[in-house]
């Protein structure tokens, strides 16, 4: 399935409002049955399917948060999106982050590969 941005910024919106909701039910109607889920791009514990990734969600329930986001390429199957999340409470912290998304045919994400940035962080390898 080729995407384009408009298509992305649905599936990234039905993905905060879920996130935002605490309705994990959604991650079947978002990922694909075997999606793999990397947290980072070096995540050695990715997670793989739905129960998986739905257990990650409810490490989140009952935070406040803000999201803006952009796709920035789409090209074929796969997309860029830029986001900047800002968690309110219990704990205020804010980061940037980029997800790079496999479309499945069917318009879920069958890989999500996350790449986040905090302020103050080291920005080298050293």
């Amino acid at each position: 399935m080729a995407v384009d941005r408009e298509s992305v910024q649905q599936w990234v919106a039905a993905y905060e409002d879920a996130w935002r909701s605490g309705d994990d039910g959604a991650v079947e109607r978002l990922f694909t049955p075997d999606a793999r889920y990397a947290r980072s791009p070096y995540d050695p514990d990715e997670l793989h399917g739905h129960a998986a990734i739905r257990g990650f969600w409810l490490v989140d329930e009952g935070a406040t948060f803000a999201v803006t986001a952009e796709p920035l390429a789409v090209e074929g199957d796969v997309a860029v999106v830029r986001l900047e999340v800002r968690y309110l409470e219990p704990e205020a912290q804010e980061y940037r982050d980029l997800w790079v998304l496999r479309f499945a045919p069917d318009g879920r994400v069958a890989d999500f590969e996350e790449w986040a940035y905090w302020p103050g962080k080291a920005w080298t390898a050293s």
